[in-house]
C-alpha cells in the first residue's frame, strides 16, 4: 500500500472512513470546529488505498490560527489519522504520521497541534504542555490538546485557536 495525496475525488471515500473510524457522530467533536469553513492543506492531506483501491487510511491537515500577546500565530491542526477498523494497530497510522510529519518538517509547518492519544501521539514528538492556556471553540480533554512545535519557535502561553482565515495578519 502506497500514500499519495488526497484529491478532491477522494472526498466522499474519506468521509466513509471518517464515520467507521470514529462515528456518525463525530462532527459534533471540537476539532471540527476549530476547522469550521477550512478546506484541507493540499501538501499535507493524504490518502491510502489498498489492492482493490479501497480507501484504508487517511490523513488531514488544517490552517489554524492562535490569537494571543497581540499577535496572530499559524499553526497546523494535524487530524484526523483515520485507519479503516479491519487495520487498525497494523502500522498505517504510524506510517501516515511519518510522511505527515518529514513533509510538515520540510515546508516549515513548525508548530502543529492535534487532539489525541498522548501516549500514541508523544512517540512523534506532541506534548501537551505548550496547550495548558490555550482556549479552544469548544469541550476538550486538556491531556489530549497536544503540540509540537519546533525548537526555537515561539508561541503565547495564552490565546485562542480557530481556523486560520486571513494569512496576511500573521505575527511576523
Amino acid at each position: 500500500m502506497l500514500i499519495h495525496l488526497a484529491s478532491a475525488a477522494d472526498r466522499a471515500d474519506i468521509e466513509t472512513l471518517l464515520d467507521a473510524a470514529f462515528g456518525k457522530d463525530r462532527k459534533a467533536r471540537t476539532a471540527y470546529r476549530l476547522r469550521a469553513g477550512l478546506s484541507p492543506l493540499p501538501e499535507l492531506s493524504f490518502v491510502v488505498r489498498d489492492d482493490n483501491g479501497r480507501l484504508v487510511g487517511s490523513l488531514q491537515c488544517w490552517p489554524l490560527s492562535l490569537s494571543g500577546d497581540g499577535k496572530v500565530h499559524a499553526l497546523t491542526l494535524l487530524g484526523p489519522v483515520a485507519v479503516s477498523p479491519d487495520l487498525q494497530r497494523s502500522g498505517l497510522g504510524k506510517m501516515l504520521m511519518t510522511k505527515a510529519l518529514g513533509i510538515a518538517d520540510a515546508g516549515g509547518h513548525n508548530a502543529l497541534l492535534l487532539i489525541g492519544d498522548a501516549d500514541y501521539y508523544g512517540k512523534f514528538g506532541f506534548v501537551a504542555d505548550a496547550t495548558a492556556g490555550w482556549q479552544v471553540p469548544g469541550p476538550v480533554d486538556r491531556a489530549r490538546l497536544l503540540a509540537r512545535v519546533a525548537a526555537g519557535r515561539m508561541l503565547p502561553a495564552t490565546g485562542t485557536l480557530g481556523p486560520m482565515i486571513n494569512p496576511d495578519v500573521l505575527a511576523a
